[in-house]
């Protein structure tokens, strides 16, 4: 299986994981060639959601939200059985196809409202494993700081555990 997280993956400065465990560090594209049975992907949203919307224009401008899209396409074409693309609500639900499936993070454990597009090949959707009360839109209301753009991009532990058991355990 491959995962990995986008955050600035498309910049050089790909940063360490928060969870001990055998982790590749490096540019995608390096190992997309390899023989995966199935890839989870979380490509860099921040020229591509709707969030940032109002500064679309200044990305089309130099070309950085082009390159995302090309990035997100890259990866969603890729030769790999099974995948599952996620991002926020983004505008390749414009530019290619809607996403298979909106899921919150209220529907595996988290109190939180986030919803998270989720683009599938060869996949189930991803079934709710714990519904909860007290539907906070914490991300969206969190303050300025050095960290923000990483803790809002953040994967919550509810979601990676489903999209783990759910999909890690499929036959080959």
């Amino acid at each position: 299986m491959l995962s990995f997280g986008g955050g600035e993956a498309m910049s050089c400065d790909l940063l360490p994981t928060d969870v001990p465990g055998p982790h590749y560090q490096g540019d995608v594209r390096d190992v997309l060639d390899y023989p995966w049975d199935l890839m989870i992907a979380h490509p860099p949203c921040t020229d591509l959601s709707v969030s940032g919307a109002r500064h679309f224009e200044g990305k089309r401008l130099i070309g950085r939200q082009q390159a995302s899209a090309s990035f997100f396409m890259m990866l969603a074409n890729c030769n790999i059985p099974r995948i599952a693309i996620e991002n926020p609500i983004c505008i390749m639900s414009s530019l290619w196809r809607k996403p298979d499936q909106i899921i919150q993070p209220w529907q595996f454990g988290h109190g939180e409202t986030k919803a998270t597009s989720l683009w599938l090949k060869n996949l189930p959707l991803l079934r709710p494993t714990d519904i909860v009360d007290g539907r906070e839109p914490r991300i969206h209301k969190m303050p300025p700081s050095a960290d923000r753009w990483k803790l809002r991009s953040e994967t919550f532990a509810g979601i990676a555990q489903a999209m783990a058991d759910q999909w890690g355990r499929l036959p080959c």
